[in-house]
């Protein structure tokens, strides 16, 4: 660039000099112009968007790439609800269950004890009541201890009430079909309320959780499909968008989307792998 301007100040020399200085000026200028033009020209970059729109008439197809992971939508660490010692502990790793299993069972023989005793204590009040019912109905005893009566039987209902609910929870049982994903405790410790037991998951129940760029956001619709890649199969699965997240990541500006796998069958949760996105033009 500084030749071209050395050659076209020479030629201006030689054709005004008095006036070479103006024009060298004027040249140069001139020149820069439009040598600032070319280079932003050069520099602009293309739509950085994937999935933008190509001009019209275009046939090929654009695509756009995210990664994403499998996840399934029940999935649950189960906790213990009583202090106590675990008696039993029938699944291991990888193994299935059913809905409805014991999982894990604790020894529960002081809460059975203290139900025991409620229950007795509530047929005992029960039995007072009706004793101060016919008395009453002879006059021989006034309305306040008939209601003291019915009183006695309600509290000693409502303790039998929690001992039951105590015993209950002695026994962990599975909330859905799945399989164990770790086992946090093992037979025969003693564990405080609260202390998790066992990580589960239900495999059959998969969705693809993707993070996209936020400016895709108008270009996403529930009902969209997609093709996604699993990294451990390679095998590309049909995806639907289900929905997409209430609220755009302020630091990474990205989206989270949702979306429905038809068929999941060897597939485990954690899985991660490419979505393609393409529209046809």
């Amino acid at each position: 660039m500084a030749i071209c301007l050395t050659l076209i100040a020479a030629a201006v020399d030689s054709l005004d000099p008095k006036g070479s200085t103006v024009m060298r000026r004027f040249c140069v200028l001139g020149l820069g112009f439009f040598f600032a033009a070319s280079v932003v020209q050069a520099q602009t970059p293309g739509a950085d968007d994937p999935l933008a729109q190509m001009d019209a008439g275009a046939s090929a197809a654009t695509s756009a790439e995210a990664r994403g992971v499998l996840r399934a939508r029940d999935q649950a660490v189960l906790a213990s609800e009583v202090p106590g010692r675990i008696v039993e502990l029938p699944f291991s790793e990888g193994e299935s269950f059913k809905k409805g299993d014991t999982l894990a069972r604790f020894d529960c023989s002081a809460y059975q004890a203290q139900l025991n005793a409620a229950q007795a204590a509530s047929r005992g009040a029960g039995e007072e009541l009706a004793h101060n019912r016919q008395l009453a109905a002879l006059n021989s005893v006034g309305r306040f201890e008939v209601a003291r009566a019915e009183a006695k039987v309600s509290e000693t209902q409502a303790q039998s009430q929690v001992y039951q609910v105590q015993v209950k929870r002695c026994s962990v049982v599975a909330p859905f079909d799945g399989q164990v994903v770790e086992r946090k405790v093992q037979r025969y410790e003693s564990v405080p309320a609260g202390a998790p037991l066992l990580d589960v998951v239900d495999n059959r129940t998969l969705e693809i959780h993707l993070l996209v760029p936020s400016r895709w956001m108008a270009r996403l619709k529930p009902g969209q499909t997609f093709s996604f890649v699993p990294d451990e199969t390679g095998k590309p699965l049909n995806a639907t968008v289900k929905r997409l997240g209430a609220r755009i990541d302020e630091g990474s500006q990205t989206l989270l989307l949702v979306a429905s796998v038809p068929d999941a069958s060897g597939l485990l949760a954690g899985m991660s792998g490419t979505a393609h996105f393409a529209e046809s033009k």
